[in-house]
């Protein structure tokens, strides 16, 4: 059943932030995204949970930015193909940790997120490296530590790398951004739990990633 909660704003960022599936406490890692974004004042936020039907055409319409945390399920084609059009149109698509563990070995759907979820060390604290400091999204960041659960991924080597963390001596990626036609997409494979998500340098990143994938960062400048 869907939860709905819309702030009606002239000129902010229409958002729709959608949670769901398994595992995880995604209705409560949401709550911790959406606290950070209105915080910002940039947001108009509808927030939706358990309920990928927010997808169907023409439902994505109204929204310049789609915001997801779920985990496994599985999504109808109709759920589907309205993400993909909407974001190909050019809308913001940001998910964080196991929107990368969704809907298991449906190819059309991890092309558009740019990787897949395969394994996840224990619960520690581990240090992440900037790679690209010029970006809007991580300008000014250097290293920095959390304590999370660090996901070991199976993606595109065309993504672009922003932030990645040491796993058996290689590095894997941490955030990145791509394109899917005219949108922007951006993927930050941290964010577990709530406390995780209530860190700031997260809440750094995904607020600036919404920013960006909403293509909004010149009026940041």
């Amino acid at each position: 059943m869907a939860a709905c909660v819309t702030a009606q704003a002239e000129g902010k960022i229409k958002t729709l932030l959608a949670t769901g599936g398994e595992i995880h406490d995604s209705k409560g890692c949401g709550d911790v995204v959406q606290k950070a974004l209105e915080a910002t004042g940039k947001f108009e936020i509808t927030r939706v949970h358990e309920n990928l039907d927010a997808f169907v055409a023409p439902k994505l319409d109204p929204y310049d930015l789609i915001i997801f945390h779920w985990t496994v399920g599985t999504i109808s084609d109709a759920q589907k193909h309205g993400l993909l059009k909407a974001v190909a149109s050019g809308k913001g698509f940001v998910g964080w940790h196991s929107t990368a563990d969704s809907f298991r070995g449906d190819p059309e759907y991890a092309a558009l997120v740019g990787g897949h979820f395969i394994t996840h060390p224990r619960y520690r604290r581990f240090q992440v490296s900037v790679g690209d400091t010029e970006h809007f999204i991580t300008k000014g960041m250097d290293e920095f530590f959390v304590t999370d659960e660090q996901y070991i991924l199976d993606y595109d080597p065309r993504v672009h790398v922003l932030c990645s963390g040491l796993w058996q001596g290689k590095a894997m990626p941490v955030a990145w951004t791509k394109q899917w036609s005219e949108g922007r997409v951006f993927y930050l494979s941290l964010g577990h739990d709530p406390k995780a998500c209530d860190q700031k340098v997260f809440k750094t990143l995904i607020t600036r990633a919404a920013i960006w994938a909403a293509k909004q960062e010149k009026n940041e400048e």
